[in-house]
């Protein structure tokens, strides 16, 4: 299990940071929290290709509970915060799970086919779910963050909607941009891992 630490360590503080940060929004359109959570698939991915899949959900559930632990304590009790903490892990465990299921599926194939199609997938899903549980209007509206229901146009440039569609879609938008870009310290990683392993 410790061969496993660093990999549970940076899903945890990956987890806290993205918690804390997708509650600041850069201009209209965008959270802090959607450059830091794509190197949660990275994470994933790497202990998958390295380790296999079993390793991989072993570092994705002990991250996520010391992730969320870390979160609820610095959420304190706010309705508001513990629905983003509920939506963040809610999201975070299907998307990896996934991530998983799909790059196992896809070992085989050339080097990068498995964690770009897990990745795409992982993050779609991890959209979808994560602005749908903290932020939808069709939530009860007693805990419904006031900021994320404002009328904006989409992506400071298109139709007007709520500004948590808005977000969803610029954070979906910079998670392909990201999968794509995280390909190259993946390759690195990976071969860097799998050489130290052979000469132990």
């Amino acid at each position: 299990m410790t061969r496993f630490l660093p990999g549970i360590l940076a899903m945890a503080a990956i987890v806290v940071a993205s918690n804390v940060l997708v509650q600041f929004v850069i201009g209209d359109w965008l959270t802090w929290g959607a450059f830091t959570y794509p190197l949660a698939f990275l994470v994933t991915d790497v202990m998958n290709r390295v380790y296999g899949p079993a390793a991989a959900r072993r570092v994705v559930l002990a991250g996520f509970v010391v992730g969320v632990a870390c979160s609820l304590v610095a959420a304190g009790l706010q309705a508001t915060t513990l629905r983003i903490a509920l939506a963040s892990g809610t999201a975070f465990l299907v998307a990896q799970l996934v991530d998983i299921a799909v790059f196992d599926r896809l070992r085989d194939g050339r080097w990068w086919r498995a964690p770009l199609a897990s990745t795409l997938i992982g993050s779609a899903l991890d959209t979808a779910l994560f602005f749908g549980i903290a932020f939808s209007a069709a939530l009860p509206a007693d805990i419904n963050t006031g900021w994320a229901n404002e009328a904006v146009p989409l992506l400071g440039q298109g139709p007007v909607t709520r500004l948590w569609v808005s977000l969803a879609v610029a954070d979906w938008l910079v998670k392909l941009c990201l999968a794509l870009l995280a390909l190259v310290p993946f390759r690195l990683i990976v071969r860097n891992l799998l050489r130290q392993r052979h000469e132990s």
